[in-house]
Formats: C-alpha cells, structure tokens, sequence
C-alpha cells in the first residue's frame, strides 16, 4: 500500500501543464482507451454524465482551432491526441428534457417511482439550493461537473508515464462554430473545456510549487 501511495504521488508530482509535446511521439491506441474509460467513469452530480468528450485527429480541423483558441497553439501543433469537454446546455439539463428521460429510463434503468423521485429532488436542488434557473447558470453547473473526468483522466495519464496540459483559453462561440462546421452538434452540448494528451518535448526547467498542506486544509474539530 505505501508503494503505491507513493507511486501515485510521484506521479502527481511529476505532472506539468505541458506547453509542447514531442510530436512524433504517439500514445498507443490501447492507453488512450484507458484514459477515456476513465473519463468515462468518473462521477457526477445526480449521475446525470452531463458531457461528451471529443477528440480531434484531424490535422486540418486543429489548425482551424488554432486561432480561437489562443491557450492552445502550440499544444494543437504538437499533442498526440486532443480532448474538448463538452458539457450539456441548459434545456437539456432541465426536468421533463429528452436527455433525463433518456438518461433515468433507458441506461439508469430507474423504475417510474424511482425516476419521479429523483427528478423531483432535482428540480428542487435547482430551483432553490443552487439558483439552476437560467441558461446560462445551468450550463455553467454542468461545465463544473465536466471537471471531474477532466481531471481524472489527466490524473490517470500521469500514473501511466503520459502527459497532459489543461486548457481553458479559448473562444467559445468561435471554437462551437467550427465544430458545427465540423458535424459536432454544438445544439445540445457546449464548450467546457480542452485537454491534450502526449509526451513532453522537454523537461520543465522550473519546479513544481504548490501551498504547504497547512495553508490549503483547515481541520474544524
């Protein structure tokens, strides 16, 4: 158990936001998958799965990415495989949407009790718990839950010797355009996020700094 422990911690220490990879350096098939299972697993709020991961190959539709999305460049150019979360928009999130009934009835499985129960401890939690009651705020809680198989998967990247670099500096609207373009319905789903995955070019030359554990955790006993 201690070894593990610290194989883990080696790897988060070794993790960095990596601006460039090694190009020709390629992630195998088979790990790739593995870093989307784990995506794929992570939990959310209500298990509503409110996302949809999107990889881009295609060397022409990075390129056309490049420009919107300014945190990226040299990662577009250069990364193995490229990840943009997607997360549900807001009609899709709400209580009687195609989605929710789709995602209760037919991969939950819920019986119809259990369903109305649940949906309606979820409209509650919307409407009076956490302000869910524009567009726009519902969206955002689903960007929220996008994070979690975000930062999964660049955690499970990092404990099989592969690299990662989060990314958030992006246009939104221009980004959805060209994936629209690009056949990715953009009508149902948005933006949250981007992700590249591969091997680093270089070694960083600066180390990782992080608060001691003192500053970031306050035990109330």
């Amino acid at each position: 158990m201690k070894a593990r422990k610290e194989e883990i911690l080696k790897a988060h220490a070794y993790r960095r936001a990596i601006k460039e990879f090694e190009p020709e350096q390629k992630i195998s098939d088979d790990d790739f998958e593995f870093i989307l299972e784990v995506g794929r697993r992570s939990p959310s709020s209500f298990g509503w799965e409110p996302w949809k991961f999107v990889v881009v190959q295609n060397t022409e539709l990075r390129e056309k990415l490049a420009e919107p999305s300014w945190g990226a460049q040299k990662q577009l150019a250069s990364a193995s495989h490229f990840v943009i979360l997607m997360a549900r928009k807001g009609d899709e999130m709400k209580v009687g949407s195609d989605y929710l009934k789709y995602k209760s009835q037919q991969v939950d499985k819920l019986p119809s009790d259990i369903e109305e129960m649940k949906l309606k401890f979820f409209k509650g939690f919307m409407e009076n718990e956490f302000d869910l009651t524009n567009e726009r705020k519902i969206f955002d809680w689903a960007c929220k839950q996008v994070y979690l198989p975000f930062a999964n998967m660049m955690t499970a990247a990092a404990q099989i010797g592969i690299d990662s670099c989060p990314i958030e500096g992006f246009d939104r609207a221009k980004v959805e355009n060209i994936l629209t373009e690009a056949g990715v319905d953009t009508t149902k789903l948005g933006v949250a996020a981007m992700v590249a995955f591969g091997y680093r070019k270089e070694d960083s030359p600066f180390p990782q700094s992080r608060f001691s554990m003192e500053e970031v955790v306050e035990w109330v006993k």
